[in-house]
Protein backbone atom coordinates (compact mmCIF):
# COMPACT_ATOMS: atom_id res chain seq x y z
CA UNK A 1 0.00 0.00 0.00
CA UNK A 2 1.19 3.53 -0.94
CA UNK A 3 1.99 5.94 2.09
CA UNK A 4 -0.98 8.41 2.37
CA UNK A 5 -0.34 12.07 3.71
CA UNK A 6 -3.20 13.82 5.00
CA UNK A 7 -3.07 17.52 4.85
CA UNK A 8 -4.47 19.05 7.48
CA UNK A 9 -5.69 22.51 9.34
CA UNK A 10 -5.39 22.86 13.30
CA UNK A 11 -8.95 23.52 13.59
CA UNK A 12 -10.88 21.40 11.30
CA UNK A 13 -12.97 18.55 12.50
CA UNK A 14 -13.18 16.82 9.31
CA UNK A 15 -9.59 16.17 9.58
CA UNK A 16 -10.16 14.59 13.08
CA UNK A 17 -12.40 12.54 11.06
CA UNK A 18 -10.36 11.54 8.36
CA UNK A 19 -7.43 10.65 10.51
CA UNK A 20 -9.40 8.65 12.97
CA UNK A 21 -11.09 6.49 9.64
CA UNK A 22 -7.50 5.79 8.73
CA UNK A 23 -6.28 4.74 12.33
CA UNK A 24 -9.54 2.46 12.44
CA UNK A 25 -8.37 1.05 8.85
CA UNK A 26 -5.16 0.68 9.59
CA UNK A 27 -4.14 2.48 6.87
CA UNK A 28 -0.94 4.23 7.95
CA UNK A 29 -0.38 7.80 7.33
CA UNK A 30 1.91 10.89 7.71
CA UNK A 31 0.07 13.76 8.71
CA UNK A 32 1.10 17.39 7.33
CA UNK A 33 -0.55 20.53 8.88
CA UNK A 34 -0.67 23.38 6.21
CA UNK A 35 -1.06 26.09 8.84
CA UNK A 36 2.06 25.46 10.86
CA UNK A 37 4.15 24.72 7.57
CA UNK A 38 4.59 28.35 4.78
CA UNK A 39 5.94 25.17 2.37
CA UNK A 40 2.62 24.31 2.38
CA UNK A 41 1.06 27.46 0.64
CA UNK A 42 0.20 25.93 -2.50
CA UNK A 43 -1.80 23.13 -1.05
CA UNK A 44 -3.71 25.94 0.16
CA UNK A 45 -4.49 28.16 -2.58
CA UNK A 46 -5.26 25.11 -4.67
CA UNK A 47 -8.09 24.17 -1.89
CA UNK A 48 -9.13 28.03 -1.23
CA UNK A 49 -8.21 27.56 2.09
CA UNK A 50 -11.65 25.73 2.95
CA UNK A 51 -11.06 22.14 1.87
CA UNK A 52 -9.44 20.07 4.76
CA UNK A 53 -8.60 17.65 5.07
CA UNK A 54 -6.49 16.69 1.82
CA UNK A 55 -5.33 13.12 1.18
CA UNK A 56 -2.66 12.46 -1.87
CA UNK A 57 -1.87 8.63 -1.76
CA UNK A 58 1.03 8.46 -5.11
CA UNK A 59 0.41 11.81 -6.44
CA UNK A 60 -3.52 11.77 -6.84
CA UNK A 61 -5.46 13.89 -4.50
CA UNK A 62 -8.57 13.47 -2.59
CA UNK A 63 -10.47 16.58 -1.40
CA UNK A 64 -12.17 16.03 1.75
CA UNK A 65 -13.40 13.08 3.97
CA UNK A 66 -13.59 10.98 0.98
CA UNK A 67 -13.94 7.57 2.77
CA UNK A 68 -14.26 5.71 -0.74
CA UNK A 69 -11.33 6.92 -2.16
CA UNK A 70 -9.22 5.12 0.58
CA UNK A 71 -11.06 1.62 0.87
Amino acid sequence: MAQVTVYTTTTCPYCVMAKNFLRAQGIPFKEVNVELDPAYKEIRQTNMGKLHPTEEEQREMEIGPNRCAVR
